[in-house]
């Protein structure tokens, strides 16, 4: 009987012992589980709800409520002027839509700089800055880069003209003046290119004029990441690139002849010319 009552103590202890080691298993894997999940809760990205288009929207289209849709992005990197609610991207109702001033893709955050305030006008005006002109380009003037050109790109003018009787010149006009409409190319890259139209200042406006009057204007994109406005002393001509050196003709020293003074004498019917000492 007493061997009976061992077995079955051992074997109850063997029971609680094994008990006691499933139970700190069972509590190993919670505890990891709950230290991965918190690890992966500190790593994931944290999103916040913004407005962006439906489909592709270029210049001059207006954005109207069944344009637009909620689409979550980073908060981390969420960019400067997105619109979070209804109330800010249509704030005179949804009646009334806004400008696109600069394409849109599908899915791209809608900023304040890609649009005009709500009910701006629709036409070029909407695009212009205050104060600012529009300046159209000749097609055949941008047809080099008609494929390579976006509205918001920046370029550089250059004038090829004559000033009076002179020889021909090339100069750097105008640096860094923005493209505000355009015809795009589609979606696989093709056409576009034409109807380019800068935004310049009035001055810049009433140059440009006479520039193009009294020369040809040609013009140079900039560099997406250059910020450094173009150097307007930049100009040549035809001897600079030829790296011709004009010859300098040295003018003869002027010779002054020492001043001769004469008196006239009569002898009888003759006039003589008599020198004398000049006085001063």
């Amino acid at each position: 009987m007493r061997a009976v009552f061992g077995l079955v103590l051992l074997i109850g202890m063997g029971l609680a012992g094994f008990a006691v080691y499933m139970v700190n298993q069972y509590m190993d894997t919670q505890s990891s589980e709950l230290q991965r999940e918190r690890e992966r809760a500190a790593t994931a990205i944290r999103t916040v709800d913004i407005y962006a288009p439906t489909r592709t929207l270029t210049y001059g289209d207006l954005l109207r409520a069944e344009d637009v849709k909620i689409i979550k992005y980073a908060r981390d990197f969420l960019p400067e002027g997105v619109f979070a609610t209804e109330e800010e991207l249509f704030p005179d109702g949804l009646n009334v839509p806004r400008v696109v001033r600069i394409p849109m893709q599908e899915n791209e955050p809608i900023l304040t700089a890609k649009v005009t305030e709500a009910g701006a006008p629709q036409g070029i005006t909407a695009l212009l800055d205050p104060g600012m002109r529009a300046f159209p380009l000749p097609n055949g003037m941008v047809q080099a880069f008609a494929g390579e050109l976006r509205t918001s790109d920046l370029i550089d003018l250059y004038w090829v003209g004559r000033v009076g009787n002179g020889q021909n010149i090339s100069r750097l006009v105008k640096s860094r003046l923005e493209i505000i409409s355009m015809d795009e190319p589609d979606a696989r890259g093709n056409g576009g290119g034409t109807n380019v139209v800068l935004q310049v200042s009035q001055s810049d406006f009433a140059d440009l004029q006479v520039l193009r009057s009294a020369g040809a204007l040609s013009l140079t994109p900039v560099g997406r990441n250059d910020e450094e406005l173009g150097d307007l002393t930049i100009e040549t001509n035809i001897r600079d690139v030829l790296g011709i050196v004009e010859e300098v003709v040295e003018a003869a020293p002027e010779v002054v002849e020492e001043e001769r003074c004469f008196v006239t004498q009569r002898n009888g019917t003759e006039r003589i010319q008599v020198e004398i000492e000049c006085s001063n």
